[in-house]
């Protein structure tokens, strides 16, 4: 088999849903972030899941009848419960037409309770998909979303022709969001509810779903604001709530900060903001939320007098609603709100299987709903011919 040098910008390879290939020595590892902010991102936590490549995938036109990938995966897994596998899906001329998934790698166990971590080191992988259609192809390889991705090698057939992917008809769609867009719970990456949504719509998906790392942070602003894009949503709120990071008074300063700086870039795409779905028990009860042993999301009783200004999701969607019913009247028409709940709700609890993150089945019901509500008629990403 040959060779092909992915980051060549002449290999016809392209790194979808990736703004950085940062060198490891063996390989690159491929971050959904670009290469300026790596200085910035001080927080292990935060660099760790920006190389987790929810939403990404390698394209290409080939009409090799194997592709293999080498990588090094490294897994998260929590406390006592069994670790996720790393699961890749081939997509040939739209069609899922295979997957396969590993439990072999580095693996990083976390203690919930006390956030040690400890590090079992393991081998690189190699993904082959074999028995590949003869004939020129529109080839896809979705990356795991539960594991950091180095890329060490990818090979086709000796004689293969590889080309750029065809020209994307769809529109170039920015999504930002928490671990319930990052979706690692998803048995496999075309489940994570972006990219359903995005299949179902032929949009062209940039996913920066940052699992527990949706903080307003303004390199992720700076980031939307340079991409070249058409689409724009921002599902806000969880994580602040998750980690009791602001009061009320820093969160509607970083919020509207935040979409100051989007705006400065686009000052005219559609820009949707849409509030958290349901977490029963962060609902009327400010955070932090914690994590036992058993998996389970539980929040603790705290005194009134430090209650003044601290968040529930109840009220964090009010805020939302505020800040955009604003922007609207103060002349923003592009930009739009979208509850939470009407992509996951009280009715969907059973699929909650934490108190917090959707299963498979939850993620993909998330996706088809916002594919109706988002990019449907009427909805705010809707294009008529």
């Amino acid at each position: 088999m040959r060779s092909i040098d992915a980051l060549d910008p002449d290999s016809g390879v392209r790194l979808a849903g990736i703004l950085d290939a940062e060198p490891t020595g063996a390989g690159f590892r491929l971050r959904r972030l670009p290469e300026w902010t790596r200085h910035q991102l001080l927080d292990p936590a935060l660099a760790f899941v920006a190389s987790m490549p929810s939403g990404a995938r390698l394209e290409m036109t080939t009409d090799s009848t194997v592709i293999e990938v080498d990588a090094l995966l490294t897994m998260l897994q929590m406390g006592d419960q069994s670790l996720r596998p790393a699961s890749f899906d081939l997509v040939v001329d739209g069609q899922v037409v295979g997957s396969t998934e590993f439990l072999e790698g580095r693996i990083l166990r976390m203690d919930p309770v006390t956030q040690a971590v400890s590090v079992e080191r393991g081998p690189a992988v190699t993904i082959r998909f074999d028995g590949l259609p003869a004939g020129s192809k529109h080839v896809e390889l979705w990356l795991a979303q539960g594991a950091s991705f180095e890329l060490r090698d990818l090979r086709v057939d000796e004689a293969a022709l590889v080309g750029p992917p065809p020209p994307a008809t769809g529109p170039r769609w920015v999504h930002y969001g928490s671990s319930i867009s990052h979706c690692v719970e998803a048995d496999r990456p075309t489940g994570a509810w972006p990219a359903v949504a995005a299949r179902l719509c032929g949009a062209d998906l940039m996913s920066l779903g940052l699992a527990g790392q949706c903080q307003l942070d303004q390199w992720v602003a700076r980031t939307i604001r340079d991409l070249d894009i058409d689409l724009i949503s921002l599902k806000l709120g969880i994580n602040v709530v998750n980690g009791d990071t602001m009061r009320e008074r820093a969160f509607l300063s970083a919020v509207q900060g935040f979409l100051d700086t989007v705006r400065d870039g686009h000052p005219d795409l559609p820009l949707l903001v849409i509030t958290p779905i349901i977490c029963p028990v962060a609902e009327d009860h400010p955070g932090p939320t914690l994590q036992g042993r058993d998996g389970q999301v539980f929040v603790r009783p705290r005194p009134p007098e430090l209650s003044l200004g601290a968040l529930s999701l109840t009220r964090i969607r009010h805020l939302l609603s505020e800040v955009v019913h604003r922007r609207q009247a103060e002349g923003d028409p592009e930009v739009h709100l979208l509850d939470g709940l009407e992509l996951f709700g009280p009715a969907d609890t059973a699929d909650l299987p934490d108190g917090l993150h959707p299963n498979s089945a939850g993620y993909r019901r998330m996706g088809e709903r916002f594919a109706a509500l988002a990019f449907g008629p009427g909805g705010p990403f809707h294009r008529t011919a």
